[in-house]
């Protein structure tokens, strides 16, 4: 009981903080001074289905080009892509009143709060992503006088987007206040850090900061964490607001860990090895951070440090680490700022994977009868019979490998024990969900060498604890694509650890 008393208190605290915005519980209760309309990707036949657009690799979708003054208030997007990197190959920008440039500039999925296109849900006071990352809305409000386009363009060098349904929710007004002020995003990257801080935003006028999404894909094995927060207001040379540490600044402690809640999280958190990605969010809703002449923002990218022979051993503990670093700030200022310098290329924002088809690979099953193919997914139902079903891994390049893979998960799936060259890996692989779906697994990081390797799936017996009732009679395999990250291959890998033995 005492826990559900706390349980309701929370939830009265948020209906009663939303309720004092404009948008809030309060503000339903008297009548509306706008007209609602919605732009989507509806077939404009109402009689036909077909409700998705289509945007091959370098073309853009103008999915608003609106007459003001008017308020979007709401975007809801989904994406089918054979790109699993699509969140962020494909990039939203917004033009304000006849500009020729954004305003908003961000690859979609860091758009809503989720780095490196992982696959991650988020559930926050202004964003929330669902259906494994592929379903995600936002909530910030895009006031503009005159006029707004919102584009999406597909910067793949190499996919389509096979279907790109969208909802975006505005109101039209007769008038908007003259203290307006308007919604800005700006993604920036370096790969790796570079010696000094990472700036995540330095702008020039007046306006508010609300927001930061923060992301790394990690080059050193330890925590990336240790870096500070500082906001410089109006040219200050000293930083009015100073932070202790990158999971302090996003409301954490003691590292970080997956978890949503209404202003701060941690979206995505894969670990503390070389290429695990991390992305957290800080919404300053409650408490935005005003400015009257200029912002600088900024994040340090130091951490500790461990070597990679026998046992883990500490070899730094603030050092300035080689990680990718990414970043999305938000903030409204008026009048609206042109961003003058295009964010990074595509084919620079990730890291350098091979995906392998599994339908293209060479494999064999035990029993053999049980094996079948639609396109490039692999089938494997042994039924009740003891069974097994391994792919033929060619390492062009010796080095340390990320493996991983896009495995379909169902009701009908069952729990395998992985094998690479007849070692077993320590963690089973569970496959069975209660719908279906194609979801990323992680099979752990290997020393592998230049030869062709074995992955071998065999079908156990073993539940993990609290995972279902029983084992499906099919225990059904089928998996899309392997997805492999070479870390030599990453700018700044080791570079920091390598840098710190010599000292």
């Amino acid at each position: 009981m005492r826990n559900l008393c706390i349980v309701l208190l929370c939830v009265f605290m948020a209906v009663g903080a939303w309720a004092e915005g404009p948008s809030g519980l309060a503000a339903l209760t008297t009548f509306q001074k706008f007209t609602a309309h919605r732009e989507s990707s509806s077939n404009p036949d109402m009689t036909k289905n077909g409700d998705s657009r289509r945007i091959e690799a370098g073309a853009t979708l103008v999915i608003a080009d609106l007459e003001g003054p008017g308020v979007i208030t709401h975007f809801w997007n989904t994406i089918a892509a054979d790109d699993i990197f699509a969140g962020r190959s494909v990039v939203i920008r917004v033009y304000y009143d006849g500009n020729e440039k954004p305003s908003v500039e961000v690859p979609l999925g860091d758009f809503f709060g989720v780095g490196y296109g992982a696959p991650k849900d988020v559930n926050s006071a202004v964003t929330q992503v669902s259906s494994h990352g592929r379903s995600r809305n936002s909530y910030w409000r895009l006031p503009f006088k005159e006029h707004i386009k919102v584009t999406i363009t597909n910067e793949s060098e190499e996919y389509r987007v096979n279907s790109f349904y969208y909802y975006l929710d505005w109101q039209k007004h007769d008038t908007l206040p003259e203290d307006t002020v308007y919604f800005h995003a700006r993604y920036e990257q370096q790969h790796p850090a570079q010696p000094g801080h990472h700036v995540l935003l330095d702008t020039k006028g007046r306006g508010h900061y609300v927001g930061t999404v923060y992301s790394a894909q990690q080059m050193e094995l330890g925590w990336f964490g240790e870096g500070d927060d500082f906001f410089f207001i109006d040219g200050a040379t000293d930083p009015q607001l100073r932070g202790t540490g990158t999971e302090d600044y996003f409301n954490d402690a003691w590292g970080f860990r997956e978890f949503s809640s209404p202003y701060h999280g941690v979206s995505c958190y894969e670990g503390l090895f070389a290429g695990d990605r991390v992305s957290a969010y800080r919404w300053h809703i409650p408490d935005p951070i005003p400015f009257e002449n200029s912002l600088r923002v900024e994040m340090e990218h130091r951490g500790s440090l461990y070597t990679y022979e026998g046992l883990p051993v500490p070899i730094g503990t603030f050092e300035e680490r080689s990680d990718w670093i990414s970043s999305v700030a938000y903030w409204y200022q008026y009048p609206a700022v042109e961003f003058t310098e295009p964010i990074a290329e595509a084919s620079t924002r990730i890291a350098p994977y091979r995906v392998l088809e599994a339908g293209t690979m060479e494999y064999r099953a035990e029993p053999a009868g049980r094996i079948m193919k639609d396109g490039d997914l692999v089938i494997f139902m042994p039924g009740a019979d003891p069974g097994s079903i391994e792919f033929d891994l060619e390492i062009r390049e010796a080095g340390s490998y990320q493996i991983s893979g896009v495995f379909f998960v169902s009701i009908m799936s069952g729990v395998y024990r992985v094998y690479l060259d007849g070692e077993p890996m320590e963690d089973l692989l569970d496959l069975g969900i209660l719908n279906g779906d194609a979801l990323w697994r992680s099979l752990d990081l290997h020393e592998l060498d230049a030869r062709t390797h074995t992955l071998k799936f065999e079908v156990v017996d073993e539940i993990p604890t609290g995972k279902r009732v029983k084992s499906p009679p099919q225990k059904m395999f089928s998996v899309e694509k392997f997805v492999l990250l070479r870390l030599e291959d990453m700018a700044g890998y080791l570079a920091t650890t390598k840098k710190v033995m010599e000292k």
